[in-house]
């Protein structure tokens, strides 16, 4: 009797062993694969790496271009409202965006004499109020963000909050990561 209850005992302390040791495994390769963030000089060091890249160097053609020079520097004219995210004044100019953007939902708006694109990230409750919008509807809009790319005659603004005649119809959802 005695025989048969080593014999069941002895795999179940085996097997549980294993179990044990493989959990204990796999939480030491879940700490390691975390990424520690790069100081600023790895940081220079990855971006001078990336610029001697063929799309880098065609990025630092195109800012030095007429027309990466106007997109800049109209990015740069809403830059210190995107920083602080305060309201900014815009006529929206288009319902739709340029062809072939890959950009998702947004609209062409104007500010004071520039041209932007902005960009949506709307839930389905949202999308009712944005497809109300017509052109040359007057609306404030703020954002954390202006962007630029050279397929993109125009910067790019993340839309966070817009509002027509006093109303909001458009309110960026905070994220559900934290951050």
């Amino acid at each position: 009797m005695k025989k048969v209850i080593y014999a069941l005992i002895l795999p179940l302390v085996v097997v549980s062993g294993l179990v044990f040791a493989n959990r204990e495994i796999k939480n030491d390769t879940s700490k390691k694969s975390t990424p520690k963030p790069l100081s600023a000089a790895e940081r220079e060091a990855e971006r001078k790496k990336w610029e001697a890249t063929p799309e880098g160097i065609k990025f630092k053609k195109w800012k030095a271009s007429p027309e990466g020079k106007k997109v800049l520097s109209s990015a740069e004219k809403i830059g210190k409202h995107t920083r602080a995210s305060t309201n900014m004044e815009a006529v929206v100019t288009s319902l739709s965006l340029p062809p072939g953007s890959r950009l998702g939902f947004g609209v062409m708006v104007r500010i004071n004499g520039d041209d932007y694109i902005v960009t949506f990230q709307p839930e389905k409750s949202q999308l009712e109020q944005l497809h109300s919008l017509k052109v040359d509807d007057k609306i404030i809009i703020r954002s954390h963000s202006v962007s630029y790319a050279p397929k993109y005659s125009y910067p790019i603004i993340s839309g966070d909050y817009v509002e027509r005649d006093n109303k909001i119809i458009y309110k960026r959802a905070p994220r559900k990561d934290g951050c």
